[in-house]
């Protein structure tokens, strides 16, 4: 069993280094503010590697998917972080408290950028919360973490459920233990989530950002408004 894993990630890496542009590395070094250790390959091509994956690792028992994952995780590469969010997001219908357990882990061990924050939290953090909706309640004390990251997974993990109008007063709450955080990639994540909130519920989104829009973040409300009607956009941004 151990020797089909290391097959397999020795295929993929493989394949990583073969579809490596060094052009579109470098201005992924530029992209990223914090650093990123890239290959250079476009999402197309992760995509597809994911599945190539997934027609192996669906046969194999989960200990050994995940000691594959993890493996990748250690590499610090960025495309293999991407990888695995897209070989993930495969088996979101299973996703509960075992695998909420492990992906917090990712963000603790391994997670360094935004976009890696942002695979595990809106598509598998999110998947183990619509499975098990109880799991929500503990994301409030991710938002006193030293981890910039988990305190940006705390809010953007709701993003799903922000644009099925569910969950709206966790969000909120959420937020609220947010807006004074001082770090850009966390106050982006809550700007984000305000967004995806509104549309669904605006009144509950207005509302919350009443008491808030003397004091709060530019930025959050530049982002929050931006699916806003005119009126409601207006309003937020006039102070």
């Amino acid at each position: 069993m151990a020797n089909r894993v290391q097959d397999l990630l020795k295929a993929t890496r493989a394949q990583l280094k073969a579809a490596a542009d060094p052009e579109f590395e470098a201005g992924l070094r530029w992209f990223f503010k914090e650093p990123v250790k890239p290959y250079g390959v476009r999402t197309p091509q992760l995509r597809e590697l994911a599945r190539l994956a997934y027609a192996q690792v669906k046969h194999w028992p989960v200990t050994e998917r995940d000691r594959f994952v993890t493996e990748l995780w250690k590499s610090g590469m960025l495309e293999e972080s991407a990888i695995i969010c897209h070989l993930y997001r495969r088996f979101a219908k299973s996703c509960g408290e075992r695998e909420f357990r492990m992906f917090e882990q990712w963000i603790d061990r391994y997670v360094t950028n935004w976009s890696s924050c942002d695979g595990v939290s809106t598509w598998l953090i999110a998947a183990s919360i619509a499975n098990r909706p109880g799991l929500a309640d503990r994301l409030a004390r991710w938002t006193k973490s030293k981890n910039r990251w988990k305190r940006r997974s705390a809010a953007v993990s709701f993003i799903q459920e922000a644009k099925q109008g569910r969950n709206t007063e966790t969000i909120l709450h959420i937020c609220d233990l947010l807006l004074a955080d001082p770090d850009d990639m966390v106050r982006k994540g809550v700007g984000w989530l305000l967004k995806e909130t509104y549309p669904k519920r605006p009144r509950a989104v207005l509302a919350f950002l009443d008491s808030w829009r003397a004091r709060a973040p530019r930025l959050v409300l530049r982002l929050a408004a931006e699916k806003m009607t005119a009126q409601h956009r207006e309003w937020l941004l006039k102070g």
